[in-house]
């Protein structure tokens, strides 16, 4: 294993590759988009992980869900990315939280320190305190909006989330966080393309939703590329 981080060397030096190694990111939501920031992450060297989710893989998540395989419906989420990091750098030192996190236990959590966080929450209450809590503490924060209803990976933008537009997710945080006291100040992953008609419906029963949206293979994924180069690049 020490030649596995020799391109990411070649690119960056080593004196930023030992900073990436010495960082603490933590990951919540390891859905489409989560998934995919912790192992893009994770690949570039960072040293310590904590990635967090509540939710079990179902078939539904096969078309977009880096975890979601045949194989592994029913496991949880955190369970199957946990092995996956793990195979890619056997000495990461990786701490799971197998549960939906709000309220108290995440003003918990963010008090293990981070040098960054990665929200990938698609519920927006804890979508909401999970920022609030992060910024409250100084922690930086990128945070990505809705993937959903997109197909047009060159409209993905990274600005901060004042600078957001033409996406209803933003949109509703912006307005929430506002009265927080919160108007700017962490980074937003988010596309203004227009949502097609027709590609959002209302569940009933499922936890933590109530809609679905439809999603195509690749955006959840570019989401989450762009995500972790938000992070790499600032430690």
């Amino acid at each position: 294993m020490e030649n596995w981080q020799s391109r990411t060397e070649l690119l960056l030096g080593k004196e930023k590759l030992e900073k990436l190694a010495a960082s603490h990111v933590l990951v919540v939501g390891l859905g489409g988009v989560g998934a995919y920031a912790a192992e893009m992450i994770c690949r570039a060297g960072v040293g310590k992980m904590t990635i967090v989710d509540g939710d079990k893989i179902t078939e539904s998540n096969i078309n977009r869900q880096l975890p979601a395989l045949n194989s592994t419906i029913d496991r949880y989420k955190t369970e199957v990315i946990a092995e996956r990091l793990l195979d890619i750098n056997p000495v990461l030192e990786l701490i799971t939280i197998n549960e939906f996190i709000h309220d108290e236990r995440m003003i918990e959590i963010l008090d293990r320190g981070y040098d960054y966080v990665v929200d990938a929450i698609d519920t927006l209450s804890p979508k909401i305190l999970l920022i609030y809590h992060s910024l409250q503490k100084g922690i930086p924060v990128v945070s990505s909006m809705g993937a959903g209803g997109k197909v047009d990976p060159t409209a993905i933008r990274i600005t901060d989330i004042s600078k957001t537009y033409n996406c209803k997710l933003a949109r509703i945080l912006r307005k929430r966080l506002h009265k927080l006291g919160i108007r700017k100040g962490f980074t937003a992953v988010f596309s203004p393309e227009e949502v097609a008609g027709g590609s959002i419906e209302l569940t009933e029963g499922e936890q933590n939703k109530a809609s679905n949206v439809g999603t195509i293979s690749y955006m959840p994924a570019a989401f989450g590329c762009a995500c972790a180069s938000v992070v790499i690049r600032a430690l």
